[in-house]
């Protein structure tokens, strides 16, 4: 079987948007708590950490939130990587392709005053609540958004490793999340004579 041309991108911008969404709701649950960054977009590979405080506008929310796809692979038995030969006598294609996508949000981190003096306990503190809010909001987000979308009546088939807190660079602290989903497949082009 074979994806749509469009499938990938599509499942990409359809997590962007669930995770966005919830990190807006969790704003307004958690007082101090940013939402979704106005830089958020789905990106060809890993994001470069630029704009992690950088806010479009005087009312919007710095920090940047992207999806990338890391890669694409055949499955029988999902999230299991297919290890079947292809293109043999009476071969059948696996049922089902495999994408997994990474979800990346950075925030501002708290850095070395002017003076050289290390950002203090209360200043760590209240960053380090904002990582764990945004690292269960999004893990939380994919499990409750992704069944809601797609063509199936539960939702696209998903699975979600452990997502993890990124090592603080550049001024910048964020979150990781990664999700292999299940994309449609539709039938093979035939071949011309």
């Amino acid at each position: 079987m074979a994806l749509t041309s469009l499938a990938i991108h599509d499942a990409a911008e359809t997590v962007l948007g669930c995770v966005c969404a919830a990190l807006d709701d969790a704003a307004g649950t958690v007082d101090g708590q940013p939402g979704c960054p106005c830089r958020a977009c789905v990106v060809p590979g890993p994001p470069a950490w630029e704009g992690c405080n950088d806010p479009c506008s005087s009312d919007k929310v710095g920090g940047q939130l992207t999806v990338h796809v890391s890669r694409i692979f055949p499955t029988s038995t999902f999230p299991t990587e297919e290890r079947v030969v292809q293109g043999g006598r009476n071969c059948v294609a696996p049922s089902t392709t495999a994408v997994e996508m990474v979800v990346t949000l950075l925030r501002c981190a708290p850095t070395m005053s002017e003076r050289g003096c290390p950002p203090s306990c209360d200043e760590l503190g209240v960053a380090a609540r904002t990582v764990h809010v945004d690292l269960g909001t999004i893990y939380n987000a994919l499990l409750c958004c992704l069944p809601t979308t797609g063509t199936r009546r539960r939702g696209p088939m998903f699975h979600l490793p452990a997502g993890r807190v990124l090592e603080p660079q550049g001024g910048c602290m964020g979150v990781e999340q990664r999700l292999i989903l299940a994309v449609p497949n539709c039938g093979c082009p035939e071949e011309s004579p």
